[in-house]
This record gives structure tokens, C-alpha cells and sequence, in this order.
């Protein structure tokens, strides 16, 4: 793994949200996206190298609709940057580590995304993320 390529974060209202997080961080974020295989709509804030991603569901059965009548708003996921995630995604299955996806899937920000099931890393929602080229 390369480096955190960001932290996504659940919010139910993403254009109240991009106002909260534009006067937190002093700025508007960069980007916005809808991506509907996932179902959600998102928002990234650039944080130096780091970016912080905003996601609102689209729809109720989406993952992140999910999330939130769980657990409520807050942090849903830790990406990190890899170079290969094909290979990445076969070390990991190795491991032990369970995938949620078999392929890597199109995400937002130009990258394949791919998800690691929390039962196998202490809890938390691992996304694997390569640009795409």
C-alpha cells in the first residue's frame, strides 16, 4: 500500500455537509460526483496529499443508507492507495482478509475501488483504491 488516499465519511445531507466541512477546512471541496452502482453521491476535500471524502446515499438500500440507520453520520471508511490492486486484492485474499468483491469495480475520483469486509480487519472498512490510467 502506497499511502491513506482518504477517509470516507457518511453524512445524511451532503449539500449541508459540503458547507460544514467548507467552513471547517476552509474550503470548498474539489469534486463532486454521483456514482450509482454504489448509489451514493460524494464530495472530496483536498488535505494536503489526503483527501476527505463525503458520501450521501441515493437511495435507501444503498450501503451508506445502511450505515447511517446503524451507526449514524460519521467516519465509514479508510482507503488506501495501491499500484496494483488486481495483485493487492490476491495478497490480501491470501492473508486471510475477506473481499467484498471478487473484481476490482469502477468508483469515484477515476479509481478502481475494491472493499475489505471489517469482520477481518479489526472493524473497519478498508477500500483499496488505484487510479485509473
Amino acid at each position: 500500500m502506497l499511502k491513506i488516499e482518504h477517509i470516507g465519511i457518511a453524512v445524511k445531507n451532503i449539500e449541508q455537509s459540503n458547507e460544514l466541512f467548507s467552513k471547517l477546512f476552509g474550503k470548498s471541496p474539489y469534486k463532486l460526483e454521483k456514482v450509482e452502482s454504489e448509489n451514493v453521491s460524494t464530495s472530496f476535500f483536498m488535505m494536503g496529499e489526503n483527501k476527505v471524502e463525503l458520501l450521501e446515499a441515493t437511495n435507501t438500500d444503498s450501503a451508506i443508507a445502511k450505515f447511517i440507520d446503524k451507526k449514524g453520520e460519521g467516519i465509514h471508511h479508510i482507503a488506501f492507495e495501491v499500484e496494483n490492486i488486481v495483485e493487492e486484492m490476491k495478497r490480501l485474499k491470501a492473508e486471510g482478509f475477506v473481499l467484498l468483491s471478487e473484481e476490482p469495480k469502477k468508483g469515484a475520483d477515476n479509481k478502481l475501488i475494491c472493499f475489505l469486509h471489517p469482520k477481518s480487519a479489526n472493524g473497519v472498512l478498508i477500500e483499496l483504491c488505484q487510479e485509473i490510467k
